[in-house]
């Protein structure tokens, strides 16, 4: 394992240094949190007693690691799509660049994985995550031919083990479905990528459209995962340019966007032409209490004699009326 790891407490996104204890290896941080290492895989996962979903995910695909991988093309074979093709296409939506880093999370037997590698060149950096050490070493074993920086560990995708804003893009296709936290898994993903970077992430769910055909019902009986939402509830509010599509025949949803900074910006500040006045601003942060029908319509009467706007002869209005009580109360 290289020394030069980007690791840190998944606890506390602390530093993590390597220890070396009677030819055994850990991580370690200056709280006294230990992590093992085995076959240059660290076991990073966080808390110890995981959430009971992400056991049984971590169980099955530790049982069935070699079987997902001989049989995983099975799925694209069955909606006529080359497999390569479609991960390329997947994988596109980085906009991946010679020399970043980029996190493959869940990523499995590592089928993206080669393509990333492929695709950053030997100046990148790849970082390969799974809850499932079974299926990252099979994902470890077809890297061996890249050069480029790589590191491997097993962790929960609810508590990333890497610093704020250390990637350039994230990737995790095929597992969103099966973390405990989807939102939180998705707020992990937007803390460790870098402002205005990408992050694209991918499973099965059946559009709506197709929900009551003899072809979802088919596929749902020996798959039922196909019959999850797409999570748009837990899309982070740092999403611009977000977008979504369903792939592999319509039974799979992609998602990508970029990074931003917390929730969108807008002008809100400018006067809006017309009867109201105001602006989008005011119209929300100085909404007053509700006046009678008698009270409104005098109130337009008004308004088109002066020939100013609502808002105008209101705020006018209230704050010269609120002004007077309260000198008229310090007098008294």
């Amino acid at each position: 394992m290289e020394t030069k790891f980007p690791f840190t407490d998944p606890s506390n996104h602390k530093p993590l240094q390597l220890e070396e204890v009677n030819g055994e290896q850990h991580l370690v941080s200056d709280g006294g949190s230990r992590y093992n290492i085995h076959d240059a895989i660290p076991d990073l996962k966080y808390p110890t007693e995981l959430d009971p979903i992400d056991q049984k995910a971590q169980v099955f695909y530790d049982n069935r690691a070699k079987a997902y991988e001989s049989n995983m093309h099975l799925t694209f074979k069955t909606h006529r799509v080359n497999e390569q093709k479609c991960r390329e296409e997947f994988i596109g939506a980085l906009d991946i660049k010679n020399g970043d880093k980029v996190l493959d999370l869940a990523c499995g037997t590592g089928r993206d994985s080669v393509i990333i590698a492929e695709s950053l060149g030997d100046s990148g950096v790849l970082c390969m995550v799974d809850i499932a050490v079974e299926m990252l070493k099979i994902c470890k074993a077809k890297m061996d031919k890249f050069t480029l920086q790589k590191h491997f560990c097993t962790a929960n995708a609810c508590y990333l083990p890497f610093p704020d804003n250390y990637f350039d893009s994230t990737y995790s296709f095929g597992a969103l479905g099966e973390f405990s936290d989807i939102k939180g898994s998705l707020a992990e993903m937007v803390r460790v990528t870098k402002t205005g970077g990408k992050i694209v992430v991918g499973d099965e769910s059946m559009p709506p459209w197709l929900r009551n055909s003899y072809f979802y019902k088919v596929l749902k009986t020996t798959n039922p995962q196909f019959e999850e939402i797409v999570p748009l509830k837990e899309i982070p509010i740092e999403a611009r340019d977000f977008r979504l599509r369903y792939v592999i025949n319509g039974v799979f949803y992609l998602i990508d966007f970029r990074v931003g900074e917390g929730e969108p910006d807008a002008d809100f500040d400018f006067a809006i032409p017309g009867v109201r006045g105001g602006t989008y601003r005011t119209r929300y942060d100085g909404q007053l209490e509700g006046v009678t029908p008698e009270a409104k319509s005098l109130l337009f009467e008004v308004i088109e004699k002066k020939g100013i706007s609502m808002h105008e002869w209101l705020d006018e209005l209230v704050k010269n009326g609120a002004e007077k009580e309260l000198k008229g109360g310090k007098q008294s």
